[in-house]
């Protein structure tokens, strides 16, 4: 979640704050007076405030060089630091392998996750489901992007640890969703929650993700939601 200091934890929103390539990161406040430098690298260590213009740079230096055309899997965490103006143990600190870097970068590029209610059913998965199509219109938008998920998809170890961190939690918060709408009534309960949000995101994917030059209207989400409500039978003949 993003804070008012801009920080972020390691799976929450992008951080606040300009972006600056390549600027270095300073040392934190509330060092106490008279302690001694840790050179080269001033930042703190696990338990003490992170730098967030540190951050804001490693993550930043990672998208200038993918931006000038460096694969995914030709970056070291030498050259993110040299291009960020940090040490290694500095990324180190918050980042335990590349993998877990990468994908906080994609999550930084992606529209942030808009916030639920947690306690409606139909509505939470109404705003779930227009999140999950302005995720699509962004890659289709940024080149760079849809690079990047290219490239993720031939790197098992990235793309089992983007969808352990990102796409895992966001179908657990959909399927709890559905729960929550069968719970309200809203649904029906003869059906396997699971099967019912799949019958709910499968077009909305299909949409994004095998369909790009397929439309994302605005009223997508309202247009799923109220097709698998009514049913896809035609209407009794009276």
């Amino acid at each position: 979640m993003q804070g008012q200091d801009g920080e972020r934890d390691r799976h929450g929103a992008r951080n606040g704050g300009d972006r600056s390539p390549g600027a270095p990161g300073g040392a934190p406040d509330g060092t106490a007076a008279g302690a001694p430098a840790e050179a080269p690298d001033p930042e703190p260590r696990r338990g003490r405030p992170r730098s967030a213009a540190a951050e804001r740079a490693i993550l930043d230096a990672v998208i200038a060089l993918l931006e000038a055309g460096e694969p995914l899997a030709g970056l070291s965490i030498e050259r993110i630091a040299r291009t960020a103006g940090v040490g290694k143990a500095t990324i180190y600190r918050r980042w335990s392998d590349k993998e877990e870097l990468f994908v906080d970068v994609v999550r930084d590029m992606e529209p942030d996750d808009p916030p639920v209610s947690g306690t409606e059913g139909l509505a939470d998965l109404r705003v779930m489901l227009e999140s999950l199509r302005t995720r699509g219109l962004a890659q289709r938008s940024s080149a760079l992007l849809h690079n990047i998920f290219a490239q993720m998809k031939s790197h098992p170890k990235l793309w089992n640890e983007y969808h352990g961190t990102v796409i895992a939690p966001r179908r657990l918060a959909m399927v709890e969703a559905v729960r929550r709408a069968v719970a309200a009534g809203e649904l029906r309960d003869d059906l396997d929650v699971e099967l019912i949000d799949d019958l709910f995101v499968g077009p909305m994917l299909v949409r994004t993700v095998h369909r790009p030059d397929a439309p994302l209207p605005d009223d997508l989400a309202d247009r799923i939601i109220t097709a698998l409500l009514q049913g896809l039978a035609p209407a009794a003949r009276v």
